[in-house]
């Protein structure tokens, strides 16, 4: 097989099944989760602590 049959695919490989979302937050509101990350064990990257702030939102709440 030479060079030119092989296809290649165009762009970056998926990293996930999931939908990607853009979010726009104002500054006082980044700062917050920038706070909470820096609060967290282990060193989040900004979308992995909005993803754990919003699945904890959604947690069934235990009175």
């Amino acid at each position: 097989m030479s060079n030119r049959d092989v296809i290649k695919s165009r762009g970056r490989p998926a990293t996930g099944k999931g939908a990607p979302i853009t979010v726009r937050l104002q500054p006082d509101l980044l700062a917050t989760v920038d706070a909470w990350i820096a609060a967290q064990p282990g060193g989040l990257s900004r979308p992995e602590a909005i993803r754990q702030i919003v699945a904890a939102h959604f947690e069934p709440k235990t009175d």
